[in-house]
């Protein structure tokens, strides 16, 4: 790599890991950026999921640090989405790039028209595995799946599903999309790394970059102003993401 490719793996990667703690669509950013290093589009999807990994570990641990994890449900949730992912990366090694562009599309039209809903009516209970349900199982399995296919997006489907069916605030959800995202990302990376889809030394230098975006948006999403933030950079980046898909 130049020093050029450095510094752009740095910078795109920081905007991304911001992007990808606080809402989601930061893949958006960091998967073009790859293909125009040179990496094809399969290797680009294998190898952005190093730096999704290490950056979902410094923003879970920076939740845990600041007393906000909760990891019975987290794990809970993860189960589902590590076996949906398994099955997506899978079928992405497989299936020409093509495909990609549908399954994005439809998935991001259907997320931003649940994410301009009516805000749920808040349950104030504490929130512990007694309240998951068979149907959010199912829904995490889905995205389990969509997610180990494709990053691109996939924040804004849990954010969705994480705020309308367990009705918590969106600080609470990225809490607990981060731990899911972490663990059905590494599940996805060992797929793609198994089938020689990965650039490493590409890959960690893009991380350096994602985990320093991800340690500040941590601590941007437990502020008061947190919950704004979150819902306003998801419609953007889900419009940004559409956008994009229909010029190019």
């Amino acid at each position: 790599m130049t020093v050029p490719e450095v510094l752009a793996l740095l910078s795109i990667g920081g905007i991304a890991g911001f992007i990808n703690v606080l809402s989601a669509g930061g893949s958006m950013l960091t998967l073009p950026l790859l293909m125009f290093l040179g990496l094809p589009p399969q290797v680009a999807n294998g190898t952005n999921r190093v730096a999704i990994t290490l950056q979902s570990v410094t923003a879970v641990s920076s939740f845990h640090r600041m007393g906000h994890g909760n990891l019975m449900v987290s794990l809970h949730l993860a189960i589902p989405a590590v076996f949906g992912s398994l099955l997506g990366a899978w079928v992405a090694t497989q299936v020409p790039d093509a495909v990609f562009r549908f399954v994005l599309v439809a998935a991001m039209i259907g997320a931003s028209v649940f994410m301009l809903l009516p805000q749920p009516r808040l349950d104030t209970r504490p929130l512990t595995t007694d309240r998951l349900g068979p149907a959010i199982y199912v829904a995490m399995f889905i995205i389990g799946v969509y997610g180990g296919f494709i990053q691109v997006g996939v924040g804004v489907l849990f954010i969705v599903v994480l705020y309308h069916m367990l009705k918590i605030d969106l600080r609470q959800v990225n809490v607990l999309k981060v731990s899911i995202v972490l663990l059905f990302t590494f599940a996805a990376l060992l797929v793609f790394a198994f089938s020689g889809h990965v650039r490493w030394g590409v890959g960690l230098t893009l991380a350096a970059g994602n985990i320093t975006g991800a340690f500040i948006a941590a601590r941007v999403n437990m502020s008061a102003q947190g919950a704004q933030w979150v819902k306003w950079i998801t419609l953007v980046m889900v419009a940004a993401i559409l956008i994009r898909l229909v010029l190019y």
